[in-house]
């Protein structure tokens, strides 16, 4: 590609040696990481930041009037604002911090529960992980909603055409992924938005995936909702962020009661405090939140569009590295998709795959990703999972396909 060209102003190799954990062996062997898609490493900005909040200015946030909680307060509200930037939210207001997407859909589901009647629609897809399933779930057992289902396409795209006809003055709420975390789909989000808006409904879209691996623009797709974790994010565990739109915060209910949510208690009333706060009881996760602001601030030094076509060139070796061999079946190869190549193999189970490749140093995923109605709608038991990040490389990607073939030999 010509100089100039996104690819050549990201530095893979540059980037991978900001993250000490890839420079360690596994069974003698170079670490091959990839399974970002569960959790990412951590590069030495994030190390760095929860080591200088924990040893030189950590106190609880808010209300405190000493230096500490002043500095950690400040430290905490400017990570808020980090993620407001990322998601081009329209202000710091617009994101709770929640403890992960998981936490972040839960509090959106049971605040929108307390309104939900007998037969209301709630439309999800079949490629949706649990998270995105199961309090929806919880909905239909206690409150009587109605749960349908967007069909996936045999190469693992959405059926929009069918979406348009699940819509009805019915439908409450559209919950899809933004990108799907066992067959890399990008969803058209901003299309699934519009259409449902069109309909009288809210939209939550969760960017666990998404927010990595694609450009989320919380203002362009038009969503009510976006949820991201940050653990795939290249930052800690235990954080998450819930984007709202100020009328649909405004209008969810608290989540949890306790500390900081509140505007004033008495012994016979109470009143709430305006969001984000209103959803944030207790203790919130200081270190951790302040950790997902240096990952943003981290990641944002990158060409969002030369890191994904670094990501799917990635891809696109491994494949080509595979080509023509006639024991190996790729689950969902949509047009445009992320760097996530699902797989399983001729004779052999994926976990045991897994096993094997690890012995060559190859960290792969095996089961049924958290998404078992898209399992079943494949026909699935279990596969292998390959994920791709911006801190993998060609050689990654070569170790990947040198494993795999030697995986399948030894169960040949």
């Amino acid at each position: 590609m010509a100089d100039g060209s996104p690819v050549n102003r990201f530095d893979a190799y540059a980037a991978r040696a900001q993250f000490p954990i890839l420079s360690r062996t596994v069974n003698g062997k170079p670490l091959v990481y990839l399974d970002s898609a569960a959790s990412a490493q951590k590069p030495r900005a994030v190390i760095d930041a929860l080591t200088a909040s924990m040893e030189g200015s950590y106190a609880n946030v808010h209300r405190g009037l000493h230096t500490l909680a002043n500095e950690t307060t400040e430290a905490f509200e400017n990570a808020r604002e980090s993620v407001a930037r990322f998601l081009n939210a329209p202000a710091a207001t617009n994101i709770v911090w929640t403890k992960g997407g998981t936490e972040a859909i839960n509090l959106v589901a049971a605040g929108i529960g307390q309104s939900i009647q007998p037969g209301d629609e709630i439309i999800v897809s079949q490629m949706e992980h649990h998270s995105n399933i199961v309090p929806w779930h919880l909905l239909r057992e206690r409150r009587g909603a109605v749960i349908k289902w967007i069909p996936v396409l045999d190469d693992g795209s959405l059926d929009m055409a069918a979406y348009a006809e699940l819509l009805g003055p019915k439908t409450k709420v559209v919950a899809v992924t933004h990108m799907s975390n066992v067959l890399g789909t990008i969803i058209p989000i901003a299309e699934i938005t519009r259409l449902a808006h069109a309909a009288g409904a809210q939209v939550l879209i969760d960017g666990c995936q998404g927010a990595v691996h694609a450009t989320p623009d919380v203002q362009a797709i038009g969503c009510d909702f976006y949820v991201l974790t940050g653990h795939k994010l290249y930052g800690p565990s235990g954080i998450g962020v819930l984007y709202g739109a100020a009328e649909a915060l405004e209008a969810l209910p608290p989540y949890q009661g306790g500390g900081e949510m509140i505007e004033s208690v008495e012994m016979d009333r109470i009143t709430y405090a305006k969001p984000p706060h209103r959803f944030e009881a207790g203790t919130p996760p200081i270190l951790e939140a302040i950790g997902l602001g240096a990952a943003i601030d981290w990641l944002s030094q990158f060409d969002r569009t030369a890191v994904q076509a670094h990501e799917k060139a990635l891809y696109d070796h491994a494949r080509q590295r595979l080509e023509g061999v006639n024991w190996l079946r790729v689950i969902g190869e949509a047009e445009g998709k992320g760097a996530i190549l699902t797989f399983t193999v001729d004779g052999a189970h994926a976990h045991d795959i897994a096993q094997v490749m690890d012995r060559y140093g190859v960290a792969v995923r095996a089961g049924l990703h958290c998404a078992e109605p898209l399992s079943a709608h494949f026909g699935l038991t279990s596969s292998a999972r390959a994920s791709f990040a911006l801190y993998n490389t060609t050689e990654d990607a070569d170790a990947f396909a040198d494993a795999l073939i030697k995986a399948r030999e030894f169960f040949a």
